[in-house]
């Protein structure tokens, strides 16, 4: 990095660091050994903040484990749920709760316990305060909203505590849509799109201001949202059709009905929704992820692409790793003629953009 060039601070679209902290019942501020993201390497990295999902496995303790990939093992979630007749079970709504409300005590108790280094943010001046002062800013995420009741009871008491994204489907069917099942290669057009109660859900998230991620909703219920919101549409962490070709990944018509809503997309590093042959393959080079940036700065326009890294669940490049590496990605970026102010466009202010636009 020359002289001139400053840190570029990233703003990040998904993670589930909630998720790995269950399960391993470690502290986020501590450097764990199999972690992609926690306090010491987001502050290496430059990492400024991000959402934070929410995410529920399902009623089995059977699913696959948090990705360990950061060490080279062999990555236990995506590549698992690539068949889905192990996909995690739907959680039915008792447990969904349950667990939903522990995650989000969980990082609400990361907040309290971080001496004012960490905040969760509920307007788009927070996040760009945060960012300002370095004070890592978190959103509250559900990926699938199987929390949520149909009468969206929960939705309101949620979205008082501080829920501002949701996801009205991981990659499974619940009682509001139908997610996009893993699969390679594949169109995203997979099966029915929202219910009525889905339609609901979106008429209501737009009244509170809550974000609607469309990363995993499959094409059906993409161009039903498309047609009810009034807000920008964003997938927060997938990728190019076009590139790879994996069912999770956006179709060129997509991204251009994305664009004309003054939405965007965050690209996602997992190598399977990277590579051209849709391989779990760590020995991805970062020029693939960039690749990505290209095509969808190309089709989105400048102002409307970002990062959505999945760290903490999905296999990452060997040269990125976790997020202590995303300097190197900017790097890449850097070589392939972004300028600084593009840079920062891309890190973290086509989020605070598309936020504004979004939450009220």
């Amino acid at each position: 990095m020359a002289a001139n060039q400053e840190q570029v601070t990233i703003f990040d679209g998904h993670n589930d660091v909630l998720l790995r902290l269950r399960k391993q019942d470690g502290s986020f501020f501590e450097r764990a050994e199999d972690a992609q993201l926690d306090f010491p390497r987001a502050r290496e990295g430059g990492f400024g903040g991000g959402f934070f999902a929410v995410f529920i496995p399902g009623t089995s303790e059977e699913a696959p484990p948090a990705s360990t990939a950061a060490q080279g093992a062999a990555d236990a979630s995506l590549s698992a749920y690539g068949d889905t007749k192990i996909m995690p079970p739907t959680p039915d709504l008792p447990t969904a709760q349950a667990k939903a409300l522990g995650m989000t005590a969980d990082l609400f108790r990361l907040e309290d316990q971080s001496g004012g280094r960490v905040k969760v943010v509920r307007t788009a001046d927070e996040l760009a305060e945060c960012l300002a002062n370095g004070i890592l800013a978190a959103i509250l995420h559900f990926e699938g909203a199987e929390a949520i009741d149909e009468d969206l009871e929960a939705l309101d008491v949620f979205y008082r505590a501080g829920l501002r994204s949701i996801g009205p489907v991981w990659s499974r069917p619940n009682r509001f849509a139908e997610g996009v099942p893993f699969a390679f290669p594949s169109s995203p057009d997979t099966g029915p799109g929202l219910t009525e109660a889905g339609k609901a859900l979106i008429r209501a998230c737009n009244r509170l201001g809550v974000m609607i991620d469309l990363s995993h909703l499959n094409e059906k219920g993409f161009w039903e949202v498309q047609k009810l919101s009034t807000a920008p549409l964003v997938a927060t962490h997938s990728n190019a059709h076009a590139i790879c070709g994996a069912s999770r990944n956006l179709t060129d018509r997509q991204l251009e009905a994305i664009r004309a809503s003054d939405g965007m997309v965050g690209v996602n590093f997992h190598v399977g929704f990277l590579r051209p042959d849709g391989k779990n393959d760590r020995e991805t080079p970062l020029t693939v992820v960039a690749n990505h940036v290209d095509y969808l700065v190309e089709r989105l326009g400048i102002d409307r692409v970002g990062f959505g890294s999945d760290f903490d669940g999905a296999t990452m490049p060997r040269e990125l790793t976790d997020a202590a590496g995303l300097p190197r990605l900017v790097e890449t970026l850097r070589q392939r003629g972004y300028g600084e102010a593009d840079l920062r466009k891309i890190g973290h202010e086509n989020w605070v953009r598309v936020l504004r636009a979004t939450w009220h």
